[in-house]
C-alpha cells in the first residue's frame, strides 16, 4: 500500500510538472470589444470619472491553484491547449484539485501588509478574486461549503477573506473592487456531474434544463447579492468569464478568441443582478468582459495595449509576472517595464491593473514586494504626470507620451528612456509646445529646465547633476503650460 500511494504521488507530481499552458494561444486571455455605451446612470457616471482618476490598481488572484503553485483555474479545463501527464486520468485530476481544499491553510495573511505594499507602489484600487472559475469561494457564502472558511483555515479570525482584503485596502483608500467568476466549474447546476466536462462551458444543454440552469442562475444571484450586501462599499463589480453570456451578443469578435460557444445560451440575467447590486451598492461600475453594452462600464483588454488612443474607459489587466497567481520561480517584469507600461497605458485613455499572486500561505512573494517599492518611488516624484490626468490630442512622438490635468491647464511629457543605457544630456519631442517664456519643471526633481523650441519641435537640457547619476529612471516627466 505504501508504495502503491508513493506512486500515485510521484504521478501526480509528473502531472504538476507537464500540466501546461500554450502561450501562443492565448485562449484563456480576454480580447477587447469593438464597441462601448456610455453608462446614463448619473451615479454612474460620476463613479465611472472617480475611478479613471486613479490610473493604477492592482489586481489580486488566489485561491486553490496557489498551494500546487500552478496556472489559475484552467487546468481544470478539457481544452486542448492545456497539454497534460497522459498517466493521470482527467477524472483522478479533477478529484485531486477539488481536494486541495484541505491543504489551503494560510496561516501568515496579512491584508494589512498587501494593502500597505499597493499603496507604497502607488497602488490607488483594488480588484480581488473572490471566486476563480474553480469555484472555490475567497468569501465566507452561504451558497456552498466550497470555500475558505469550511477548511483548515475556517477557525482563523480572518477565515472570510475577502472581507479583511477589502477592509484593509479600503483603509488605505483603495476604491474597491470584487472580481467574480460567472461560470463556476464546481457547481453541479453548471458542471452537471451527470456528463463529461468537455470545455469551459457548461456541460448540458439549458433548453432540455430549464430547471438546472435555472438554480444556476440563482445561486449566481445569491453569491453576488452577498457580496454587495455583507462586504461593506464595493466600488466595482469585475466580471470574468465572458463566454457566459446571453446568445445574441455572440459575435466574429467573441468567437475569434477561442472560446466555443454552444447553441444554448447561457444568460444569467445581468439586468436583474445589476439592479440588484446597484440597490446595495449606489453608482457601482459593473464591468461584464466582453459584453459590450449598458453593464461593461470600462473595457478590459487583457495582457496587451491598445494600438491607438481611445476615448472611452478602458483599463488594461497585466501581470507582474508571467502569470495571474502564484507560480514558483515566475519571471518578473522589471519596475522599468511596468512604469512604461502604465504611462503608455494612461496616455492613451486607460488605467493599468497589475496582477500579483500571493504565496499559498497568505504573504506576497518577495520579488514582487521589491519590484513593487521600486515603482512607488518613481510614483512618489512623478504621479502628477499620471493620476487625475486626460488624454491629449497628441499623445505621443516617438518614445515620449503626454497626458494632461484634468482642467486642461497642465501638461505632461513623459520621456521614456531606454534601460541600461546612459542618460541623454537633451530630450526632444514635436508638438506639445510650451508657452512661450514658460516654466518647465522636471518631477523627478522638482527643479526648473531649460527648454527651447525650434519649428514644432521642442529641445530640455537634462540638468548636469542629474546626468552624474547612476541610470536609474526608467522615465522623465516634465510639467508645463502647453502653447494651445
Amino acid at each position: 500500500m505504501c508504495f502503491q500511494k508513493w506512486t500515485r504521488i510521484m504521478s501526480l507530481i509528473s502531472f504538476l510538472l507537464c500540466t501546461q499552458v500554450d502561450t501562443n494561444a492565448q485562449q484563456n486571455v480576454h480580447p477587447q470589444s469593438t464597441a462601448y455605451e456610455w453608462p446614463k446612470d448619473v451615479d454612474v457616471k460620476k463613479k465611472l470619472d472617480q475611478w479613471q482618476d486613479q490610473k493604477f490598481g492592482m489586481i489580486i488572484h488566489w485561491g486553490l491553484y496557489a498551494v500546487p503553485g500552478m496556472i489559475e483555474s484552467w487546468a481544470l479545463c478539457s481544452e486542448d491547449w492545456i497539454d497534460r501527464d497522459s498517466t493521470i486520468s482527467y477524472d483522478e485530476f479533477k478529484k485531486w484539485y477539488w481536494g486541495l481544499k484541505k491543504d489551503f491553510n494560510p496561516v501568515n495573511f496579512n491584508p494589512d501588509q498587501w494593502a500597505k505594499v499597493g499603496k507604497a507602489a502607488g497602488m490607488r484600487y483594488l480588484v480581488f478574486t473572490t471566486k476563480h472559475h474553480d469555484g472555490f469561494n475567497m468569501f465566507d457564502t452561504k451558497q456552498t461549503d466550497f470555500k475558505i472558511s469550511d477548511g483548515p483555515f475556517k477557525n482563523n479570525p480572518k477565515a472570510d477573506v475577502a472581507k479583511y482584503v477589502f477592509d484593509a485596502f479600503r483603509k488605505e483608500g483603495f476604491m474597491i473592487g470584487a472580481y467574480y467568476s460567472k461560470p463556476d466549474w464546481h457547481s453541479e447546476y453548471y458542471w452537471w456531474p451527470k456528463y463529461a466536462t468537455a470545455d469551459r462551458n457548461n456541460n448540458y444543454d439549458i433548453r432540455k434544463y430549464p430547471w438546472r440552469w435555472n438554480q444556476y442562475k440563482q445561486f449566481t444571484y445569491n453569491q453576488i447579492g452577498e457580496l454587495m450586501n455583507n462586504y461593506g462599499a464595493i466600488d466595482i463589480l469585475w466580471l470574468d468569464g465572458g463566454w457566459v453570456r446571453p446568445r445574441e451578443t455572440v459575435n466574429d469578435e467573441v468567437l475569434s478568441w477561442g472560446a466555443r460557444i454552444p447553441e444554448w445560451s447561457q444568460d444569467i440575467d445581468i439586468p436583474r443582478i445589476a439592479t440588484m447590486a446597484r440597490k446595495a451598492q449606489p453608482g457601482l461600475l459593473i464591468v461584464d468582459r466582453t459584453v459590450h453594452g449598458p453593464y461593461e462600464n470600462y473595457q478590459t483588454p487583457e495582457q496587451r495595449i491598445p494600438e491607438k488612443k481611445l476615448d472611452h474607459p478602458w483599463e488594461s489587466c497585466m501581470t507582474l509576472a508571467n502569470n495571474w497567481g502564484y507560480v514558483p520561480n515566475d519571471q518578473f517584469k522589471t519596475p522599468a517595464k511596468v512604469i512604461q507600461s502604465l504611462i503608455e497605458v494612461v496616455a492613451k485613455g486607460g488605467s493599468l491593473l497589475l496582477g500579483v499572486g500571493p504565496k499559498p500561505d497568505g504573504t506576497l512573494p518577495e520579488e514582487a514586494v521589491q519590484r513593487l517599492e521600486v515603482i512607488g518611488k518613481w510614483m512618489d516624484k512623478n504621479g502628477a504626470a499620471i493620476y487625475n490626468t486626460r488624454t491629449t490630442d497628441n499623445y505621443k512622438d516617438g518614445n515620449t507620451y503626454f497626458t494632461a490635468s484634468k482642467s486642461g491647464g497642465v501638461r505632461y511629457a513623459l520621456v521614456c528612456l531606454k534601460e541600461n543605457q546612459a542618460l541623454p544630456q537633451v530630450v526632444e519631442w514635436s508638438g506639445n509646445v510650451p508657452q512661450k517664456g514658460s516654466k518647465m519643471t522636471l518631477l523627478q526633481t522638482g527643479e526648473s529646465v531649460k527648454w527651447k523650441q525650434e519649428n514644432g519641435k521642442v529641445t530640455v537640457s537634462i540638468p548636469s547633476k542629474l546626468l552624474q547619476e547612476k541610470n536609474t529612471y526608467p522615465a522623465w516627466a516634465f510639467s508645463f503650460k502647453a502653447a494651445e
